[in-house]
């Protein structure tokens, strides 16, 4: 099978193996012609049984956030990483964050590094979201308060015993604007300190609330 046959079986820049097989399957020896692809770098192994094209054959780049989802699973997207896809830290992520209930893990693979935090599966079963990308895909990723939260509880070593104490690791860590925390769901927030049994996302939670009952200052 020439490459851009092969391309137009596979429209999606991510595919699996099985998606891959099932293309090839009427090849005597498939996993060969597999090996035969990678050598010739039509196709990039990201992990075993996870695929891109290679450079010259895409017609679209690929979307890390999905093979985030491929990798690695169950998870999502989150901490840092949701919370740049959302605009809410102006820090660039060069790996790709995401919750899981599995193992922590780290992944490098030729397109870039995969990383994966543990959580309780009370925590990881709520606060995530469908987002579309670019080609038409979706992916899986928190919501902003779920990401914010798993991000505040996963810090080893932060202690948050007050409303000051958040506020400095939200305005000076974190670098967030007090009008985007001000749209958060308290409730959300709330649930997720449940799930967690969380004091820090408690306090968070509280902080939201208290940005909510500010009055807009008034020109003089």
């Amino acid at each position: 099978m020439q490459p851009f046959h092969l391309k137009a079986e596979i429209p999606q820049e991510e595919f699996d193996y099985q998606t891959l097989y099932g293309v090839l399957h009427d090849y005597a020896a498939p996993r060969d012609k597999i090996t035969s692809l990678i050598k010739q770098g039509v196709i990039i192994r990201v992990k075993k049984g996870i695929y891109v094209f290679g450079r010259a054959w895409r017609q679209r780049p690929y979307s890390s956030e999905i093979l985030a989802n491929l990798i690695y699973g169950p998870s999502y997207i989150s901490l840092e990483s949701a919370l740049q896809i959302y605009g809410l830290i102006p820090e660039r992520v060069s790996v790709v964050m995401s919750v899981t209930t599995g193992r922590s893990r780290l992944f490098s693979t030729p397109v870039g590094e995969f990383s994966y935090r543990e959580i309780p599966m009370s925590a990881f079963s709520s606060g995530m979201d469908l987002l579309p990308n670019a080609s038409g895909g979706t992916y899986m990723v928190a919501v902003p308060e779920k990401a914010l939260t798993d991000k505040i509880q996963s810090e080893r070593g932060l202690s948050i015993r007050s409303g000051r104490e958040i506020e400095m690791y939200l305005f000076e860590n974190l670098r967030m604007d007090a009008g985007d925390l001000s749209l958060f769901s308290v409730e959300r927030i709330e649930e997720y300190a449940v799930r967690y049994r969380s004091h820090k996302a408690v306090r968070l939670a509280d902080f939201v609330r208290k940005l909510q009952s500010r009055e807009p200052q008034k020109d003089n």
